[in-house]
């Protein structure tokens, strides 16, 4: 594995996102003196939070699985995640509603799970399930072992005895062909494939491995913390903090100084110059690199597709509800194809609504209610948009319309707070292409293939966050940490 070159004393983490602060904590257990410089006030990146007249939302991700990939970098430092998180099973992990009227509770006890499909679809689907849920989880142990939780440096690494097994597996078909060796119902078919999207491809295209993204959402569970999932960020960084990490919050970096092929500092806005004998960087990959560190002749990136999020506090409750609420449209395929082949805005939509307040009502003033309504959109890239010039009220409008129509009565009329976030916001974030999801896991971009965690051209500058190896989502983010502290303490 490559490392770090040369003096490893004095750590400057750029950006406290989780993959930053994951880092943060590996670094400070193996005595390293650590400081995490953020532009914000609070931890967190793109796991924020917005307060408004009362409503704390969540401006991240809303899904929560593997609570002991947040317990590993505490454990580091030898702190529990019970003194840090409380977090809540979700029951159901989601409820799904399908354009025929019927619903289905995805439930991770698979015995209950089992029985809710024979109820849904029939006890034919229920026998597939179980069998997917053993090769999910037997893939899920295989690909965390061996490809995820670890730097791979060349496809050289990936040769190997397990290599082998991941293809008698399947693991290198595409998705949606091994879903429906198990599943033959419609619904069943978009409940564990649908997660495709997380990777920025439709089921079709994405490969097979990626089934563990269904099996850590449908099987191993989803939590929610109390606080909402800012709290997340809050802990670690809380942790970190304890054991010696220096924080900077309102800081700008600006730049990244260099000399001889080594960074030497990174320069804030304010002009302070922060020594360091290694950078860490958290912020968007090629945004990283393109405002941050010498131009060099970067390779073209495919991206996922993009999404407006509604931020909602509300007048209305609804007794029918999840706390996480798929809404299928009626197409399926044709979706996908709006989406990311030609860039349009989906005819059809289907649609992520969160309802925090159903499991933690103090997210809300007394009596009032929050949402989070996901839309996946085309990125910048794919579909140029006038995201600036009144779309995303009008598209707002539009998924109001759309979740009236599919049983949210008066949803529009009991809106007291909204904020709209759109590929455009994204962008100014600092995202690239507008999309918090990160460069697509293509083949071409996945394990080796995906933009390193080491740069090529600076011996010790170091990435972390979903652009990099092992990807997008939570669980994979926190793993980027620990792998970009690997490369400074190994």
């Amino acid at each position: 594995m490559r490392t770090v070159t040369g003096p490893t004393e004095r750590v400057v983490v750029v950006g406290a996102g989780l993959g930053g602060l994951a880092c943060a904590l590996h670094l400070a257990a193996a005595g390293r003196q650590v400081t995490v410089v953020e532009r914000e006030a609070v931890p967190g990146g793109r796991n924020g939070k917005l307060s408004v007249d009362g409503y704390d939302f969540d401006t991240g991700p809303t899904v929560l699985t593997m609570p002991e990939l947040i317990a590993e970098p505490l454990e580091a430092v030898g702190e529990n995640l019970s003194d840090w998180l409380e977090l809540t099973p979700l029951d159901p992990a989601y409820r799904a509603y399908y354009p025929d009227g019927s619903t289905l509770d995805v439930r991770t006890d698979t015995v209950r799970m089992a029985a809710e499909i024979a109820r849904v679809c029939g006890a034919r689907e229920a026998d597939g399930y179980l069998r997917f849920v053993d090769f999910a989880r037997q893939l899920w142990k295989l690909e965390r072992d061996h490809f995820i939780d670890r730097n791979l440096d060349t496809p050289l690494d990936l040769m190997n005895l397990n290599l082998l097994k991941l293809l008698g597996m399947g693991g290198f078909r595409r998705l949606q062909p091994k879903i429906n060796q198990y599943f033959r119902d419609p619904r069943t078919q978009r409940i564990f494939s649908f997660q495709a999207m997380y990777a920025g491809l439709a089921p079709q295209d994405a490969l097979a491995i990626y089934a563990v993204i269904a099996y850590l959402d449908s099987v191993a569970g989803v939590y929610f913390p109390k606080g909402g999932m800012h709290a997340v960020p809050r802990a670690l960084a809380g942790a970190a903090e304890k054991h010696g990490v220096t924080f900077r919050y309102e800081t700008t970096v600006t730049d990244v100084e260099t000399a001889n092929g080594r960074a030497t500092a990174v320069i804030t806005a304010d002009g302070d110059r922060i020594p360091a004998d290694v950078v860490v960087l958290n912020p968007d990959l090629p945004i990283a690199k393109r405002d941050l560190l010498p131009p060099r002749r970067e390779r073209r990136l495919k991206y996922s597709p993009s999404c407006v999020v509604l931020h909602i506090g509300s007048r209305q409750g609804y007794t029918k509800t999840a706390h996480h609420n798929i809404h299928f449209g009626s197409k399926w395929q044709g979706t996908f194809d709006e989406i990311i082949d030609k860039g349009h805005l989906m005819s059809d939509p289907s649609l992520l609504v969160t309802n925090p307040t159903h499991t933690d009502p103090s997210l809300a003033p007394a009596g009032r209610h929050s949402y989070y309504v996901l839309a996946p959109t085309p990125n910048l890239v794919a579909g140029p948009m006038d995201w600036r010039g009144g779309l995303g009220d009008r598209y707002a409008a539009s998924l109001i319309r759309t979740l009236e129509q599919r049983g949210y009565v008066g949803f529009g009329d009991g809106i007291e707070v909204q904020r709209i976030i759109t590929p455009a916001d994204w962008e100014d974030q600092g995202m690239a292409a507008g999309t918090p999801f990160a460069a697509a896991h293509t083949f071409a971009q996945t394990g080796p293939f995906r933009p390193a965690n080491l740069h090529p051209g600076l011996d010790n500058v170091v990435f972390t966050g979903s652009g990099t190896q092992p990807g997008v989502g939570v669980p994979m983010v926190l793993i980027s940490g620990k792998l970009a502290a690997a490369r400074v303490t190994s």
